[in-house]
């Protein structure tokens, strides 16, 4: 037998990283605006934000995701509400197929939340710096970061608009799957939704396989599996998270916030917060505070 080889087709390639953030920002936050001669993207990660495209006002809900093209104007603006979280990535690409994204919002699926997640968790492993710092223009390479994090950002970025374009293409007539049996990753996306729901109380493993039909054993194993922590301590982070929303959207002190999430004491609360966060609930708040009073102070400037 002759083999041949087969050059693959590259549809989307990325050929230069420009800027990885995660922002958390304050309920009012605002951004000036700017223009670059590269892509951005945005996603809200959680909550919700008012972004201007070339003097055009969308509002973002939580799953969405904008791309900005080059030399594009926008500005990012939260709603005096609800605090935002944004994933926020510059990248270089030349493909055609980028004009797809234009104008357009986009609802991402828990894949793709998944894979800009990695996105995030390889540039803290592989650059120096806070990737909430929106005045970091430069990423800077750790010299001891794990082999190969760029080449996994790049494959992650590529696979996730290649994802996101075959999501704005007209739906096509499928055959409907029939499942006998919920897949682990249907149990395990059903447990987060749980999570969401229950974000307010305190639960127990026991109630929590109890609620969703599923032995403790089988549980840990399906968290161990797909999230790499254990049952109790991802509902803690997710408590957490929520916290540090409900401190941003500054609404409540701190002594509200952890009755309203089912905390026995404001001190307990405070441990926790801490313990996942190396800072106390008002560390996290004036750090937050700080960077945007320098962007405010940015604007006033420019």
């Amino acid at each position: 037998m002759k083999y041949k080889y087969v050059e693959l087709t590259e549809e989307l390639t990325i050929h230069r990283i420009v800027s990885i953030h995660y922002f958390e920002y304050m309920s009012d936050f605002t951004f000036a605006g700017e223009s670059h001669n590269f892509w951005e993207l945005l996603c809200v990660d959680k909550g919700e934000v008012d972004v201007v495209a070339d003097h055009e006002r969308l509002t973002l809900q939580k799953g969405e995701v904008i791309f900005h093209q080059p030399n594009e104007f926008h500005r990012v603006l939260a709603n005096g509400v609800i605090a935002p979280n944004l994933v926020v990535i510059g990248f270089e690409c030349q493909s055609p197929h980028m004009a797809s994204f234009k104008e357009k919002v986009l609802k991402v699926g828990q894949e793709e939340q998944e894979l800009l997640a990695r996105i995030i968790a390889e540039a803290r492993l592989g650059f120096h710096g806070r990737l909430d710092n929106p005045y970091q223009e430069v990423l800077v390479r750790k010299e001891e970061g794990p082999f190969g994090a760029e080449q996994m950002i790049k494959i992650y970025l590529e696979q996730f608009l290649i994802q996101m374009y075959r999501r704005s293409l007209p739906a096509r007539q499928a055959l409907p799957v029939y499942k006998e049996t919920p897949s682990a990753e249907d149990v395990y996306e059903t447990i987060l939704y749980y999570f969401e729901k229950n974000i307010c109380v305190q639960l127990t493993i026991d109630q929590i396989s109890r609620d969703n039909l599923i032995s403790t054993s089988q549980l840990k194993k399906l968290f161990c599996e797909k999230a790499g922590t254990g049952v109790i301590e991802y509902f803690n982070s997710m408590k957490i998270d929520a916290a540090k929303q409900l401190i941003r959207n500054r609404q409540l002190n701190f002594t509200q916030i952890a009755n309203h999430l089912g905390y026995t004491s404001v001190h307990y609360f405070s441990r926790q917060f801490k313990h996942l966060t190396g800072m106390t609930p008002s560390e996290y708040a004036t750090s937050i505070k700080k960077l945007s009073d320098k962007n405010l102070l940015r604007e006033a400037e420019a």
